[in-house]
């Protein structure tokens, strides 16, 4: 019996090498759009502009659909007035500013109206009852009227405060404005006279008489808000010294007491001394804070140099100057404030004698005292900060030092310092 052959087994391909994967392409990114504002540069409001550059659109194009808008109805001026008070300015410190005088196209409308509606006048009493003359009448003086009075609510709520026209600019637009609606007034009550009918003449003395009150309203705004502001700065006054009183008696006295019993050298009596010195400035600099003048720059370095030394130092001033806190005479008064804070400790005064045209700086300390001509050459404290450091400003600086302590007088003359 016959045994069935093996099946032969089959030959192993070789396996195909593995191709090599395709790189991803990298998706195209949509780069942001930009922010919905208006540019603070701008024609007359900037919304076109701004709506222009958020959705990536010619500015004309804006334009064109606003117009083409306006013509359906009205929605393209209510769609402006809505973009208007809604989309915020760009942000940035400056004031914005608009190129196309808005209020002297808006009285030159309002003139080319009166003068239409007094043609129609004209027409009308000449040849009584002719053709077009009542609806020439009619929208000659109420385009005058509505052109005049946003002509005058324009110049008082945006010239005023735009850079390039100004308080003056926007006085002259209202008294023009209220000008024109006076001439209104004074026709339209003479039209009334002759025997106009009642619903015409009281629409036509109502509305410009409140038209003028619209004009004059920026100003009666800026006053109410002046008053205001007032009314609401005594208040704080009193607030104020109210409280100060309060804690003069109480916390003000405590952190003195706490200096006189620990001594100007202790840690305690450091800190008291800068939280009476902080707690006087709240209270008593106001809302607004301190200018950065020489006097003010040493009591605020004076009061940092407090925390970190054993030392008491007193700044007093005496007199006006001009010195500012970024001059040369204030950094070479800080050079000597340190000095004396870092190397005598103690109490240190520092006087400050303003004049017109200069200024004099007297920094004390009761240390021990040195001898100028012993320091050595590599320390340029004294010699190049303070004494250097006058002298390129056209100052001069005298240091004084006995054994009962040292005296660094600055003397500027010449106004400011660079």
């Amino acid at each position: 019996m016959t045994t069935p052959a093996a099946p032969q087994a089959r030959p192993v391909r070789p396996a195909r090498p593995a191709r090599p994967a395709r790189p991803a392409r990298p998706r195209a990114v949509a780069a942001p759009r930009p922010a919905l504002q208006r540019p603070r540069e701008c024609a007359v409001t900037g919304v076109a502009v701004g709506l222009a550059r958020h959705l990536g659109a010619p500015v004309w194009a804006v334009r064109a659909l606003f117009i083409v808008l306006a013509l359906l109805g009205g929605a393209g001026i209510l769609l402006y007035l809505w973009c208007w008070a809604f989309i915020p300015w760009e942000p940035g410190a400056a004031t914005p500013t608009h190129a196309v005088p808005v209020a002297w196209i808006l009285l030159i409308v309002a003139g080319t109206s009166l003068i239409v509606a007094f043609l129609g006048v004209d027409q009308y009493q000449n040849w009584g009852w002719a053709p077009y003359a009542v609806p020439r009448i009619i929208g000659g003086f109420a385009v005058a009227v509505a052109a005049a009075t946003v002509a005058g609510l324009w110049a008082g709520f945006v010239d005023r405060v735009d850079p390039a026209r100004g308080a003056g600019h926007a006085i002259l637009t209202r008294v023009i404005a209220i000008g024109t609606l006076v001439v209104v007034l004074v026709t339209v009550s003479g039209q009334v006279a002759r025997g106009v009918g009642p619903v015409v003449g009281t629409a036509g003395i109502l509305l410009p008489a409140l038209a003028i009150l619209a004009v004059l309203s920026p100003a009666l705004i800026q006053q109410y808000r002046e008053l205001t502001g007032e009314r609401i700065k005594r208040i704080r006054e009193e607030q104020r010294a109210e409280m100060a009183a309060h804690l003069h008696d109480s916390v003000l006295q405590t952190l003195a007491l706490i200096q006189n019993r620990a001594g100007a050298s202790s840690d305690a009596a450091r800190l008291a001394r800068a939280q009476e010195r902080e707690l006087r400035a709240w209270l008593y600099d106001g809302d607004q804070p301190a200018d950065s003048d020489l006097p003010t720059d040493l009591r605020d370095y004076a009061g940092a140099l407090e925390l970190d030394y054993p030392v008491r130092i007193d700044v007093v001033s005496a007199g006006l100057s001009t010195e500012r806190a970024s001059g040369e005479v204030a950094a070479a008064a800080r050079e000597a404030m340190l000095n004396a804070a870092r190397h005598a400790g103690g109490e240190v005064s520092v006087y400050i004698e303003g004049r017109v045209a200069g200024v004099d700086v007297y920094i004390r300390d009761r240390g021990a005292g040195f001898v100028l001509d012993d320091v050595p050459d590599d320390r340029l404290g004294i010699r190049q900060s303070i004494v250097g450091r006058m002298r390129r400003a056209g100052g001069v600086a005298a240091v004084r030092s006995t054994g009962s302590g040292t005296e660094v007088h600055l003397h500027f003359d010449g106004g400011s310092s660079a």
